[in-house]
């Protein structure tokens, strides 16, 4: 059936945002929609009025019907065996066939979202369970950050600022590590987390510049620097605006300009090479700990830079996956005037990591009195090996399977002595999104000198919540199973499948 003849059998469902309080700031669609309506809905929390309502109260036409939608809980404890989100799945399906039933009454239902409709509201869970049901409308709404901006007369972003919105229920150091990282900001949803959302701040830096506004746009509107609020009285209804111009300050000090025009070089300018492991906290070593907490500087590839818990005092560096010299040449720089750096790697900086990056830039004569401390880590490899047993337990081979540093003849080159010499081989970068033939090409390289039948070890994402592990054989494996995530482990003829795991005995017959 089509749409339009739907709408002729049904009412007509409208989630409409009413801004932030302010009645003045409804739009004049929203406004029309609402005065025509045969239903206005609306949620709120037991006991308590909705304030979608009271901003649009004048609007109702005269004998609307009004569906108060009651949210039955409001934090995170219930007694539910579905837990929070199946109490509130079990509500909004309740909900949903209370709308459903007007609309398929003929009535024309209209409802009420603070703000906009699809920005952190409960509409949107109306909408998933309605809109392919019945014709839907969504009229945008003034968000309350956007009123709470022109309430405190701030900029929030300019030019090419990034402004970044965080829910402030997020953990403390994902929250300040994102606040460490953008231009502006606008974190909402404070209440019983302002606490820990003002330590995030103060852990980014950026508490001198946060201002915190409550009931913007309301008769009740209020706002003052965050530093200054009680953290005992912050309802729900309250969020805090970060500029992007205190970012743009600290910018102006630690940026490439600052370096030029920085002090003279340091005596005992040193750039740390840290290895951060495979990806558990607790396979961070204690002297790699110890000595991110002592530098001013991270400088690192994005994922790895965004493992290094933000707190008051540190910078941040992050950059692409391409450009390694580049990064260590910027750390270095750094460390020649003076300030204390720690360029960062995944697993050990020093297997297939950036230590030989800082090594390689650090031959510019410019930074012959910067010296370089290197910190191991756990390795991939070790990690690998580790869950599967021991197949590393005898002489072993450690190899990047990427041809971006060296041409694809050499790394088969290497692959056949490798195997010539009955080698365990770990297998690095077996694959990328744009490298997705040279598993392949490797396996037949190793089956011209090993047995179909040699233990092969797949590690996906080892030590992270989606890993995995397969054991298989060269002759199984399945290279289109093989992606970027992956560490290869390949057997020698003497390694072995045992009950306990795989293991490579010490001796050699």
């Amino acid at each position: 059936m089509s749409t339009a003849a739907v709408s002729r059998l049904t009412g007509r469902f409208s989630g409409v945002g009413v801004g932030p309080g302010d009645p003045e700031l409804i739009t004049l669609k929203a406004a029309r929609l609402i005065e025509t309506a045969d239903v206005v809905a609306y949620h709120c929390a037991r006991g308590k009025e909705s304030n979608a309502r009271r901003t649009a109260a004048g609007l109702f036409p005269a004998g609307v019907l009004e569906e108060r939608l009651v949210y039955p809980v409001t934090t995170g404890t219930t007694d539910h065996p579905g837990g929070y989100t199946g109490v509130l799945a079990e509500f909004y399906e309740e909900a949903a066939s209370r709308l459903a039933a007007h609309l398929e009454a003929g009535r024309d239902v209209v409802l009420l979202a603070e703000g906009d409709p699809l920005f952190y509201g409960s509409y949107m869970y109306m909408h998933d369970r309605l809109s392919d049901r019945f014709p839907t409308e969504v009229v945008p709404g003034v968000p309350a950050f956007l009123a709470a901006t022109a309430t405190t007369a701030s900029p929030l972003v300019r030019q090419t600022d990034v402004l970044t919105v965080l829910p402030g229920t997020l953990p403390e150091p994902e929250l300040a590590r994102r606040l460490a990282d953008t231009d502006g900001a606008v974190i909402m949803k404070l209440g019983r987390t302002f606490p820990a959302v003002r330590r995030a701040l103060a852990a980014a830096g950026r508490l001198d510049h946060a201002l915190y506004v409550e009931r913007a746009s309301m008769p009740e509107e209020q706002w003052r620097p965050v530093a200054e609020v009680d953290e005992t009285s912050v309802p729900y209804f309250s969020l805090i605006v970060v500029t992007g111009d205190s970012l743009n300050g600290r910018r102006s000090r630690t940026g490439s300009e600052s370096i030029v025009s920085a002090a003279p070089a340091s005596e005992q300018a040193e750039v740390l090479v840290v290895g951060l492991g495979p990806g558990p906290e607790h396979w961070l070593t204690p002297e790699v700990s110890a000595a991110l907490e002592q530098v001013d500087h991270v400088v690192g590839y994005g994922p790895y830079v965004n493992r290094v818990p933000q707190r008051e005092g540190l910078t941040r560096h992050a950059s692409g996956n391409t450009v390694e010299v580049d990064r260590a040449a910027y750390a270095l720089d750094l460390a020649r005037r003076g300030e204390r750096v720690a360029v960062v790697s995944g697993g050990d900086a020093g297997v297939f990591g950036m230590a030989a990056a800082v090594f390689e830039a650090a031959e510019d004569p410019r930074f012959a009195d910067v010296s370089i401390r290197v910190l191991p880590g756990v390795s991939a490899v070790q990690a690998v090996a580790a869950r599967a047993g021991a197949p590393i337990g005898a002489d072993f081979a450690v190899m990047s399977l990427s041809d971006r540093l060296k041409p694809w003849e050499v790394v088969e080159k290497r692959l056949r002595a490798v195997a010539e010499a009955d080698l365990v081989v770990a297998l690095y970068n077996p694959a990328s999104r744009s490298r997705t033939e040279q598993v392949a090409w490797a396996r037949k390289t190793l089956l011209e000198h090993r047995d179909p039948g040699t233990v092969v070890v797949v590690g996906r994402d080892v030590g992270r919540a989606e890993e995995s592990l397969t054991v298989t054989t060269l002759g199984a494996l399945d290279p289109a199973s093989i992606d970027m995530k992956c560490l290869l482990i390949v057997g020698a003829t003497s390694t072995r499948v045992s009950a306990a795991g795989v293991w490579t005995p010490r001796f050699v017959r």
